[in-house]
């Protein structure tokens, strides 16, 4: 792993997602506790492996900066990409169940994470309900994250899975201020998109061009800009569901 630094320099009382809304608030017990669970922050490259597949993780991770991508791949390193993984997003839980990891996580951009020892956990279960519960609201909502894609890469048409892996991107990044106004500067490549989605690449580059035609967006280099919401929704045939604040660690 591209590793640069693990040592506490955000402390959980001056946590940057605190400040967003799209999470909720934390009691002052719950703060200092995750201040005394966490051993300090991670920093990755682009492209380093933050877990792999069949590994056995001593760490538990949140992210704080950057994007990644969880995926899975065939003993003849054909790719697929599970969901994405932004900041308040939760990493390495199911090495805590399972002993190893069915899949892997890689990192899309430069990534900043906290890192918690995996063999402490139960402290939490033990000693904070409410934490507890969280960790099952991060382990549900994944669960509801992937049987979206698999609808997606089952049953949705290739121009309505681009348009909604773009919608789902753009509304996750835009709650946890990785997206500005209509534009979302998209750190992944045609290829990403393709193996998100079980397309092929010349397939997928085709399907962008007919969703730019439509008028629903326009792409330059790695920046999407959504010009109309309600046509990319509908193309998506996307359900919106209203979350309200969400937990993190």
């Amino acid at each position: 792993m591209a590793a640069r630094d693990v040592s506490i320099r955000i402390p959980c009382s001056k946590c940057p997602l605190r400040d967003l809304e799209c999470f909720r608030d934390f009691t002052e017990k719950e703060v200092e506790f995750l201040h005394e669970f966490k051993q300090g922050e991670l920093t990755v490259n682009p492209g380093a492996p933050i877990v792999l597949e069949e590994s056995n993780s001593p760490h538990l991770y949140t992210v704080l900066e950057g994007w990644g991508f969880r995926y899975k791949t065939l003993p003849d390193g054909r790719r697929q990409i599970l969901n994405y993984v932004m900041p308040g997003d939760f990493i390495g839980l199911q090495s805590s169940v399972f002993e190893v990891m069915s899949h892997g996580v890689e990192a899309l951009t430069e990534m900043m994470m906290c890192v918690f020892p995996r063999d402490k956990l139960w402290t939490l279960y033990t000693r904070h309900p409410t934490l507890a519960f969280d960790v099952t609201w991060l382990a549900s909502r994944e669960e509801r994250l992937l049987d979206e894609h698999l609808l997606t890469v089952g049953r949705r048409t290739a121009i309505e899975r681009v348009a909604f892996v773009i919608w789902h991107l753009y509304k996750r990044a835009l709650s946890v201020g990785l997206a500005s106004g209509n534009r979302l500067d998209l750190p992944v490549t045609q290829q990403h998109l393709a193996d998100t989605l079980g397309l092929s690449l010349v397939h997928t580059n085709k399907t962008l061009k007919k969703l730019r035609a439509n008028g629903c967006i326009s792409v330059e280099e790695r920046t999407v800009e959504v010009l109309d919401k309600s046509k990319l929704i509908e193309i998506a045939q996307a359900q919106e569901h209203e979350e309200g604040p969400r937990p993190f660690l």
